[in-house]
């Protein structure tokens, strides 16, 4: 029996849901409107000038909009401008502000920087922490949870076990498995070609096949085969990343059931599975003793144990988790730009032909008809 006086209960949950709905316009309001303003003048107080915010998008349609104009007409080859191609928009504000400019990537400021001597002062910091755009995590996490999106000891913990793998001494036990990717495109490409003939090539694909041969190998060694199907699938995800890449600074849009964030979500899930399969049956070939260690997931292995027996640790630094998340950012991170990278050299050397010249006399000179060495290759000098 109810308490003469006492409010009904529908009242008391009216009222709570309006209290709650109260304190949530408040945060939405606070982080889309009042925090911006507050951090953009913080930001001016110190002489750093830019963009004004504009609710909600900051200035992610002039973004749109300039990427969009940069792409809509081919771009000589007789060019430089690289920037004003690839970052209008960063080339736009630099021009526009200066050398330190504040921009918004929705209701989040993002200051960019190019003034060389702040990026030592930037990336040397005694802190050991770089800070990541909170905005870019959740679509990062998809593609590759890995150094790029941790922050404060995590990411120092991360970063001193990767390094290993890029010392010297390491990337030397590594060069057979590019030489042998490099070699079997090259004997495709002579299978093409016809006695006194010319044949022309489409070297993007090539190379990105290429690329997806040389991470595969250098990343599993034995276990090449799914690690073409994992580079098949980071592919397709860093794609569909950039399809998304016009709504991602709207709240919650990676939450809504979109047949574009369900297959982001299954190609995630799938990648998992292959590159957990991988690892385990790596740890099981260590502890057998069995362990070819020359490639990237041994060293990280190696590393991630050495590390927290240094530090005085029964657990590894790293889990199982987070190493299934630096080999999907090595294969993200490596796919598109070595790819690039090749086929602007091509580009480049078709331009200067006398260039092509000289580097095929000195390949010639110093390895002749033997297979390259990484001896060799630090004689190379054109």
């Amino acid at each position: 029996m109810d308490t003469l006086g006492s409010p009904p209960w529908s009242m008391l949950c009216a009222l709570g849901a309006l209290l709650a709905a109260l304190w949530f316009a408040g945060r939405a309001l606070a982080g889309a409107w009042l925090g911006p303003r507050r951090v953009a003048r913080a930001l001016r107080s110190q002489g750093v000038r830019g963009t004004s915010y504009r609710f909600p998008s900051g200035d992610m349609k002039e973004y749109v909009r300039l990427l969009a104009a940069a792409c809509s007409q081919p771009m000589p080859l007789s060019s430089h401008a690289v920037a004003a191609r690839a970052v209008p928009f960063d080339h736009a504000i630099i021009k526009q502000h200066g050398k330190v400019a504040l921009t918004w990537f929705g209701s989040e400021p993002r200051v960019v920087v190019a003034d060389p001597q702040l990026f030592r002062e930037i990336l040397s910091s005694k802190q050991g922490q770089f800070g990541k755009q909170r905005s870019i995590l959740g679509i990062e996490r998809l593609l590759a949870n890995g150094l790029t999106t941790h922050q404060g000891d995590k990411w120092v913990a991360h970063r001193r076990i990767i390094n290993h793998a890029f010392h010297l001494e390491k990337l030397k036990r590594m060069l057979p498995a590019f030489a042998d990717c490099s070699s079997e495109l090259v004997r495709r490409w002579g299978s093409f070609m016809r006695p006194g003939d010319a044949q022309e090539i489409d070297v993007w694909p090539e190379f990105q096949n290429l690329t997806g041969d040389v991470i595969s190998r250098v990343a599993f060694g034995s276990s090449f085969s799914e690690g073409r199907t994992i580079f098949r699938l980071q592919s397709e995800q860093a794609h569909n990343a950039v399809k998304m890449a016009n709504v991602m600074y709207i709240p919650g849009y990676r939450f809504l059931p979109t047949k574009l964030n369900r297959r982001m979500k299954a190609n995630a899930r799938e990648v998992e599975v292959l590159l957990k399969g991988i690892i385990m049956k790596r740890e099981r070939a260590m502890k057998d003793g069995y362990a070819d260690n020359n490639d990237l997931l041994g060293v990280m292995m190696e590393s991630n144990i050495k590390e927290s027996q240094e530090a005085g640790s029964s657990k590894p630094m790293m889990t199982i988790d987070d190493i299934v998340g630096e080999l999907k950012l090595f294969y993200f991170a490596g796919m598109e730009t070595a790819a690039v990278l090749l086929t602007w050299t091509m580009v480049v050397l078709s331009m200067h032909p006398e260039w092509q010249d000289r580097a095929r006399e000195e390949v010639l000179r110093v390895f002749g008809n033997n297979q390259p060495d990484f001896e060799g290759i630090n004689r190379l000098k054109v």
